[in-house]
């Protein structure tokens, strides 16, 4: 047992200089990025990747302190049920906590295999390399760099500044070549003009105001053509959604929660419902922890504690609200930190007065807390536009990313595109039609197919089929 209990401690010191170098793990030399590689292919589906949270499966951080022998823990990876099945203790008390879910077997997997696995387990235990965040991380592997807008405007405003001084330079030149060849012809030294009445002359004022009108007419012209547009708006939401998280990180399919969009005009704002096919066992966020979370739980009554939605949710006072949702940070802090301190107070404080914010409008009359999540609406056409979803989506089979940007490598969303009547048509103009598979165009194809096989055309856009027609958006 001290024999053991020694080799469990050494693994443990080689577990946190993990950061600093590659080390050896039951004989193999791990390769933590492999590792990383063979766990989202094949455990991330079932086990949360910070090691230390349930998911559908256990927390599989402290995983080879839990086994006898590192055999027995290579040959429950590989074929667990087996194992269950031959009345292996610890396989039975995993079965008997996780059933009737069945762990996938992975017989195909080499020793190195599941030593990079681990190791990459253990790695992201001890902090993942050197320290780095999660908001890092993710944006090394999915969010786009900020564009540096204020450089460029800086840019061009250092331009335009050289500009100016280089326009007086040339002037004064002028203005002294001027005066010389003046006193050549004549032999008389005229007075020269001072730098005030060179402004304040005829050409210069005359000038500005031509400049001025311009410039009015522009704003004015733009200003009008971009009224009721938004993009570029990126409004808070009452709960952080990012969809770097849900679309690059766990690869969900937009369709899946704006199921709308392929079967009808709107894609819909899903209801909470949609979040809690997922969110039932996944109670804690890889980035705000329960901050977030709770607040879809409030919403639709759903006890994290017990696993189980409220009777009468909605007839429930506040009070009785605030003690189901603080218990459930509470005891989430204690199992995190091992103890309820003053820290862990104020975050409890904290998140429930953002649950509160969130869910409530006391301005608009709204005080009750259950009831559904009221999202800031950010893409949003004239009355007189028609647009449908499904046209798009499921007949011209667009991505979505052609209108609404790379939605999966932002952390807030916001509207990518101009959305007015001209960037439609650009698009129009531009977008071939896609007749192979795609049954919707089968009256078109036959009509198109002999010019394109007679060369009369090389393909087919949606303006061909009629989308520029008035029409089309507007009747």
């Amino acid at each position: 047992m001290l024999n053991m209990a020694f080799k469990r401690l050494t693994y443990k010191l080689l577990v946190l200089a993990l950061s600093f170098l590659t080390f050896s793990t039951f004989g193999q030399e791990v390769n933590i990025d492999a590792g990383k590689t063979l766990f989202k292919n094949n455990c991330a589906a079932c086990h949360n990747k910070d090691m230390k949270s349930k998911l559908t499966g256990p927390p599989l951080g402290g995983t080879q302190d839990n086994w006898d022998s590192e055999e027995d823990l290579y040959q429950w990876i590989r074929n667990s049920q087996g194992m269950i099945a031959d009345g292996n203790p610890r396989a039975t008390e995993l079965w008997n906590e996780w059933k009737p879910g069945v762990m996938t077997s992975f017989p195909n997997l080499t020793d190195e295999d599941i030593a990079n696995i681990l190791g990459y387990i253990d790695f992201q235990v001890a902090g993942g390399g050197g320290g780095g965040s999660k908001d890092d991380l993710a944006a090394s592997e999915c969010e786009v760099p900020t564009e540096a807008e204020d450089s460029n405007r800086l840019l061009y405003g250092f331009l335009f500044v050289v500009l100016a001084l280089l326009a007086v330079i040339l002037a004064r030149i002028i203005s002294n070549l001027n005066h010389m060849e003046e006193i050549k012809e004549t032999g008389i030294t005229p007075q020269r003009k001072t730098l005030a009445e060179i402004l304040t002359g005829k050409s210069v004022v005359s000038f500005a105001i031509f400049l001025v009108i311009v410039a009015g007419g522009y704003i004015t012209v733009n200003n009008s053509i971009n009224l009721g547009r938004q993009q570029g708006y990126q409004p808070e939401q009452p709960i952080n959604f990012s969809h770097i998280i849900h679309a690059c990180e766990q690869k969900i399919d937009c369709n899946y929660c704006h199921d709308g969009a392929r079967r009808s005009k709107h894609a819909i704002i899903p209801g909470a419902s949609t979040c809690m096919n997922c969110h039932k066992a996944i109670k804690n966020g890889s980035r705000w922890g329960t901050k977030e979370l709770t607040k879809i739980y409030a919403s639709i009554g759903f006890d994290p504690s017990t696993d189980k939605y409220i009777e009468d949710y909605d007839q429930l006072a506040e009070e009785d609200i605030k003690k189901i949702y603080t218990k459930w940070i509470a005891d989430q802090y204690v199992q995190d930190k091992g103890l309820l301190d003053d820290e862990g107070e104020n975050l409890i404080e904290e998140q429930w007065d953002g649950i509160v914010d969130a869910l409530t409008d006391p301005e608009e009359g709204d005080e009750n807390i259950a009831g559904p999540i009221e999202w800031v609406r950010i893409h949003n056409l004239p009355d007189h536009v028609y647009f449908n979803h499904s046209q798009h989506v499921s007949v011209g089979k667009i991505e979505c990313q052609q209108c609404h940007g790379k939605v999966e490598q932002m952390a807030v969303m916001k509207q990518y595109s101009p959305l007015s009547m001209g960037w439609c048509i650009s698009c129009h103009r531009q977008t071939e039609v896609k007749f192979a598979s795609n049954g919707y165009y089968d009256n078109y194809y036959e009509n198109y197919h002999q010019e394109i096989k007679d060369l009369e055309r090389d393909k087919v856009t949606v303006e061909d089929i009629g989308g520029t027609e008035c029409q089309k958006c507007h009747y």
